[in-house]
């Protein structure tokens, strides 16, 4: 059987192919004899060399009906056949194993004759046109069949070879002849479109016939170019093939192809262009599909986040509790977790450590200073300059539709004339609703149900409730002091001095240094300060070293000054003796705890009550409660309050305090001023009081515990109700202080000395 492989060319059976003497003889050793078997190869490409993917599974069968006319041979075909095993021999001739695929027969005779006929007649037609038509008519009339006729014209017809293939490959009859009739048909139209001859047939389905050739000849004439010259594929049609292969959603496919559309018809002139462009371009940058969730192991997650992170025990414990959730549901993402905590305590970079950890790509959204809703949910491309919102501006660059994706400063959101922000937030961060998250520059659905969100914040004061209530907070407490230390000692100071080219044999820094340039240098719950200090100290060295490549730089505790800029911070710290009238507070600031004094005196006057220090009305309510609750425990001592001025102070003057936190050292600073008693410096406390007397509980109690501890107190008095949040203390601050849980002002008097 002599196998002929063949390409963009329509073979069916029962038909006549002619084919030049040379090509049967290059498939077969030997000249074609009468009735030997031929079979057409469909070629999947054209190529000289072929392999057992070249080609199609289906072929036609049929035999050498004459040889010799004219150096032509003319095979008859018979049969369609399912072809399988192809192997290519050494010498590169072909062998198959075939087998016989029937035809559906549900076309009767008389339907196909009619088909036929149709087909003779408007070709009779068109080659009356022609001066060489009257050679051609009289071999159309011993045309028996229409997929003859399509095997004549199968060069010159305007369809792509794949679609010529499915036509063999069509095992109905029927469809076989409404696909042929319909083909034909298109090449008829277009054959009138280049005629001068054109008749004025006004049908509708010859119009749409019409239309159909000529943006098929328009499409695969591109299409023919762009094989030829793949370096110069047009824009236009460089999109259409994204569009086809980027398996968008059925709303995003229906919008993309409208848009599409528009700029075929309006071309590169049309003021739209770029827009419609740009528009296309982002959409199909984008990751459509879902990955399949992976199994993340947990021992290599815990092993990342040790190495990144020193410290931060409870986080790291929540963050391994996550991904054992996304392992045993087998979800992309879970709760959105809310890092809550001062600048520099790792809030952001442990998403990094997230991310590594779950091997999925990172992106950082910047929130702070949004006040444009806009900016989330993107602009629409009515206007110009219309761009995606934030978020999905992360997608894109990303690349994947499972990123990590951190929200940073959430807390710094604000509100305009433009829209909440904080709002459009809500639809992104939650579950139920983000699967069909719509961006309005995208105007379609976006399934973001499988990132995983980690929000940032340095306090949940200013985040709206509804926003809060979607995200689960994790504290991040400040640093201890230990912590400080061994972060800086395994990262800051490595990282700073890669940064600035130093190595190891040129820069010796002493563990004392280092301790001296947290306590005197920072006052910060993070270590963002304490990361500029040491890139501050290896810049200078730097200097140093530069000058003499072979010395090696040695700071100590004593020479660490003459490397720092500016002079060491001055943080609030006890003295002794103490002095009636004053007692020392505890505060929570952003960038973590601080002690603080409260001052009173008496001056000769009427009664008149002053309040200094920049305070807020919460601590000035807390002022005149503490007043009350003293006249009220001492009514022998009102005449010092009816003939003398109240002055109270918090220092520093030029810092803003408030809080509901300064109670009870208000009380007993007015107290210890009243009876003439001093409390000892190096007790410190912090709560709220009531006017029954009661101490009410306060937060941000890690950061003020650590400020005590740092400040030198010995014994810290909290509230009763805030015994339970000392579980989120270190051990090392708490082994160093006294803390003492307290109900009421009376036990707190006693405590302080004064009954």
């Amino acid at each position: 059987m002599i196998i002929i492989p063949v390409y963009n060319q329509v073979i069916l059976p029962d038909s006549n192919i002619f084919l030049p003497l040379d090509r049967m003889r290059s498939a077969s050793s030997s000249s074609p004899s009468a009735n030997e078997k031929v079979m057409f190869l469909f070629q999947k490409r054209q190529e000289q060399r072929f392999t057992e993917d070249s080609f199609y599974p289906i072929g036609v069968v049929g035999f050498v009906a004459q040889t010799a006319i004219q150096n032509m041979v003319v095979v008859h075909t018979v049969q369609r056949v399912n072809v399988e095993n192809v192997t290519v021999r050494a010498d590169h001739s072909l062998s198959v194993n075939v087998f016989r695929r029937p035809d559906i027969e549900d076309i009767g005779a008389n339907e196909e004759k009619a088909h036929l006929e149709d087909a003779k007649q408007s070709l009779r037609r068109i080659l009356a046109s022609y001066p060489w038509g009257n050679q051609v008519i009289p071999l159309l009339n011993q045309v028996s069949s229409l997929s003859e006729i399509i095997c004549m014209v199968s060069l010159w017809i305007n369809i792509t070879p794949e679609e010529k293939y499915l036509l063999a490959a069509e095992d109905s009859r029927k469809a076989r002849t409404e696909k042929i009739e319909k083909v034909l048909f298109e090449y008829l139209e277009l054959a009138k479109v280049t005629s001068e001859a054109q008749s004025a047939q006004n049908e509708e389905y010859k119009n749409a016939y019409r239309e159909s050739a000529i943006r098929k000849q328009m499409e695969y004439l591109q299409k023919e170019l762009d094989e030829m010259h793949p370096e110069n594929v047009s824009d236009l049609r460089r999109l259409e093939l994204k569009v086809q292969e980027c398996h968008m959603n059925a709303d995003a496919r229906k919008e993309a192809d409208k848009v599409l559309s528009r700029l075929k018809q309006d071309g590169k002139n049309s003021p739209e262009y770029g827009m419609l462009y740009d528009y296309l371009d982002f959409i199909t940058n984008l990751q459509w599909e879902h990955s399949e969730p992976q199994r993340i192991d947990l021992e290599e997650a815990e092993q990342v986040l040790e190495e990144d992170h020193f410290g931060l025990e409870q986080v790291k414990k929540r963050i391994i509790q996550q991904i054992a959730v996304m392992n045993l549901k087998k979800t992309q993402s879970g709760s959105i977790l809310l890092f809550v905590g001062a600048p520099g305590t790792g809030k952001t970079s442990i998403g990094q450590s997230i991310a590594r950890a779950t091997h999925r790509k990172y992106v950082r959204v910047s929130l702070g200073g949004s006040r444009d809703e806009a900016d989330i949910r993107g602009h629409r491309r009515t206007y110009i300059g219309a761009m995606p919102g934030r978020i999905m501006d992360g997608i894109a660059k990303s690349g994947v539709s499972n990123p990590v994706m951190v929200l940073d400063e959430v807390d710094k959101l604000s509100v305009s004339l433009n829209g909440d922000p904080s709002s459009a937030l809500l639809e992104v961060l939650d579950p139920e609703q983000n699967s069909t998250f719509t961006d309005h520059y995208m105007n379609v659905p976006y399934d973001l149900s499988d990132v995983l969100f980690i929000c940032t914040a340095n306090t949940t004061d200013t985040i709206p409730q509804p926003l809060l209530d979607r995200m689960e907070v994790i504290r991040f407490n400040g640093y201890t002091i230990a912590e400080k230390f061994e972060i800086a000692k395994r990262h800051l100071l490595p990282k700073a001095m890669e940064k600035t080219g130093i190595s190891r044999e040129h820069l010796e820094v002493s563990d004392e240094a280092i301790r001296t340039a947290i306590s005197d240098y920072t006052m910060e719950g993070g270590v963002r300060g304490l990361k500029k200090v040491m890139e501050t100290l290896c810049r200078s060295a730097a200097v140093e070293i530069a000058k003499n490549p072979d010395v090696c730089v040695k700071v100590d505790e004593h020479t660490l000054r003459d490397y720092l800029e500016g002079r060491p911070i001055h943080h609030e710290r006890i003295s002794e003796p103490g002095r009636a009238g004053i007692v020392t507070g505890l505060a929570w600031t952003p960038v973590g705890g601080e002690i603080l004094f409260i001052e009173t005196m008496f001056t000769k006057g009427n009664g008149k009550i002053t309040v200094t220090g920049q305070l807020g009305d919460v601590m000035k309510e807390s002022a005149q409660i503490a007043i009350s609750i003293v006249r009220s425990l001492y009514p022998e001592k009102a005449e010092l309050f009816e003939k003398n001025d109240l002055h109270i102070h918090v220092p520093s003057g030029a810092v803003k305090k408030d809080g509901p936190s300064a109670g009870i050292t208000l009380v007993t600073a007015i107290a210890s001023l009243v009876t003439q008693k001093p409390v000892r410096p190096t007790l410190a406390m912090t709560g709220e009081i009531s006017l029954r007397s009661l101490v009410m509980p306060i937060g941000g109690l890690p950061e003020k515990l650590m400020a005590a501890e740092r400040a030198g107190v010995k014994t810290v008095l909290i509230p009763y109700e805030n015994e339970e949040d000392l579980r989120d203390v270190p051990e090392e601050i708490k082994g160093k202080l006294e803390i003492i849980p307290v109900r009421d002002v009376a036990q707190v008097l006693k405590i302080a000395g004064i009954e």
